[in-house]
């Protein structure tokens, strides 16, 4: 079956398609990607990747057409940015 495996970073964006065989999980479908080499350094953390925006644990059984994806740490708080940015709004007013 045919799957994904992506992952990107502010300069590189990568996308993988792969044939995985049935029962294959979101952990050997990375492995056997190749992904890690295009990205020095890449460590996955088990906790951070996903089918098409939800999160799933490595363990996960894919299924035909699902793209794996690799997340990374957030670089700031959502909520902090949105308080900063109000604050900042009212501010200029």
């Amino acid at each position: 079956m045919e799957v994904e495996v992506a992952y990107a970073t502010p300069e590189k964006q990568v996308l993988l398609k792969l044939d995985v065989p049935e029962g294959c999980t979101v952990a050997e479908a990375i492995e056997r990607s190749g992904i890690k080499s295009e990205f020095s350094g890449l460590e996955i953390d088990p906790k951070a990747v996903g089918i098409f925006s939800r999160k799933v644990p490595l363990q996960h059984v894919l299924r035909q057409g699902d793209r794996v994806e690799i997340y990374r740490p957030l670089i700031a708080d959502p909520k902090e940015m949105r308080r900063q940015r109000a604050q900042a709004s009212r501010e200029g007013n």
